[in-house]
C-alpha cells in the first residue's frame, strides 16, 4: 500500500454528513474499509463498483508556471458529495470511500522555495507523485474496481493511465474534457504534458480531447496533434462559436474513438464556464454539458474511471467552495447514476 494514503473512516466522514431525519445521505451508505486485512483483499471482497479518493495537491501545476489552489478541490467536494441523497437514483453503497494521497509536506517544500528552483524541484516531487498514483491505481484496477479521483493537477492523468494500463496489460484509451490538450513537450513532468508521456510510455492508445479553445493552444501543438493518427479533437469554437459540428455528432465521434478498448474519462474543470479553476475561463461549457457527457459515456462498459481534476476554489470564498463543490459532486453523481 503507497505510504502516502490517508485511509478514511466513520470518526472522519461523520462530521461531514448533514443528517437528516426520514433521509438517507450518501455518505451514510458508504462503504468503508474496515479491519486489518490489506487493501487488496478488501478491494477484492468488497461489493462496491467505484473507489472514490482524493489527490488534494497542485503541485503539477506549480511545475507548469501554473497557479496553485488545486490542492483545495478534494476538501471542498468531499460534504457535498457525502450530502448527495442515497436513493434508486444515487446509491451511496456502489462507492468505497477510500480516503487521500498525503503530499502536504512536500507542498510546503515547494512553497518555500521561488523562481527555477521552484520549478525544477516541483517537477522532480511530480514524478514522486506519478508512481504513488500509479501504485495506487493499479491496485484498484487490479481489483476490478473503477476509480473516482478528485483534485489535483493533471499532471495526475499519467499516473491513473499508466496504473489501469499496467492492472489491465494493454494501453489505456482516454476522453479528455479539456481547454487545453494537455499534450506538450516531455520537458520533465507537469501537469501540461501527462498525455504526452503517457501516449509516448505506450500507456495511452487512442486520445480525445474535446473543446480546446484555439486562442490558447499553438500552432506548433496543432500540428503535433495532426500528425498522430491515434489523437483526435475538436474545439471549442468549432462547437459553440461557428456552429460548425453538432454536439450529439461529435461526442459519438468522440466515444467511438474511445470505446473499443478500456477508457478513461477526464475532465478538467478549467473547460466549464466561470468555474474557480487553475485556469479560469470566462467562456466555456456549461456545467449541465459536462454532465450529459459524464453521463453517457459512463453507459459504456469499457469505461475504466472518472478523474476530476483543476478546480482550485478559494476556501476562504463560500461562493466559490460551494460552486466547486456543487459541481464536483454532480458529476460524481451522473457517472454512478442508474
Amino acid at each position: 500500500m503507497t505510504s502516502n494514503l490517508v485511509i478514511y473512516d466513520l470518526k472522519k466522514i461523520t462530521p461531514l454528513i448533514a443528517s437528516r431525519e426520514g433521509e438517507q445521505k450518501l455518505g451514510e451508505s458508504i462503504e468503508l474499509l474496515h479491519g486489518n486485512d490489506s487493501l487488496s483483499s478488501q478491494l477484492a471482497t468488497s461489493d462496491a463498483k467505484y473507489v472514490l479518493l482524493g489527490i488534494p495537491e497542485d503541485i503539477g501545476v506549480v511545475a507548469n508556471h501554473g497557479n496553485a489552489g488545486a490542492r483545495n478541490a478534494w476538501s471542498t467536494a468531499l460534504p457535498y458529495i457525502l450530502n448527495i441523497q442515497s436513493n434508486q437514483f444515487t446509491k451511496g453503497k456502489k462507492i468505497l470511500l477510500l480516503g487521500h494521497l498525503d503530499f502536504s509536506s512536500e507542498m510546503k517544500q515547494i512553497d518555500a522555495l521561488e523562481g527555477d528552483e521552484k520549478i525544477a524541484e516541483a517537477r522532480k516531487i511530480t514524478e514522486q507523485i506519478d508512481a504513488e498514483v500509479t501504485s495506487l491505481i493499479h491496485e484498484i484496477v487490479a481489483n476490478g474496481k473503477k476509480p473516482i479521483i478528485i483534485g489535483g493537477g493533471h499532471n495526475n492523468a499519467y499516473g491513473i493511465l499508466k496504473g489501469t494500463s499496467l492492472a489491465t496489460g494493454k494501453s489505456v484509451n482516454c476522453l479528455n474534457i479539456d481547454a487545453h490538450t494537455d499534450f506538450r513537450k516531455r520537458e520533465g513532468r507537469h501537469s501540461g504534458n501527462g498525455f504526452s508521456y503517457a501516449f509516448y510510455e505506450g500507456f495511452l492508445e487512442n486520445y480525445f480531447i474535446f473543446g480546446i479553445h484555439e486562442n490558447y493552444t499553438s500552432r506548433k501543438v496543432f500540428k503535433n496533434l495532426e500528425k498522430e493518427t491515434r489523437v483526435k479533437f475538436n474545439t471549442f469554437e468549432e462547437l459553440f462559436i461557428r456552429s460548425e459540428k453538432g454536439f450529439d455528432f461529435e461526442l459519438k465521434e468522440a466515444l467511438d474513438f474511445v470505446k473499443n478498448s478500456r477508457f478513461g474519462l477526464e475532465i478538467d474543470m478549467d473547460a466549464i464556464e466561470e468555474m474557480p479553476s487553475s485556469a479560469y475561463t470566462s467562456s466555456g461549457l456549461p456545467l449541465n454539458t459536462v454532465r450529459e457527457i459524464v453521463f453517457k459515456s459512463k453507459q459504456h462498459k469499457s469505461i475504466a474511471y472518472l478523474h476530476i481534476c483543476e478546480a482550485a476554489p478559494i476556501p476562504e470564498n463560500k461562493r466559490e467552495t460551494t460552486k466547486v463543490g456543487k459541481a464536483i459532486a454532480y458529476l460524481v453523481s451522473d457517472f454512478i447514476r442508474k
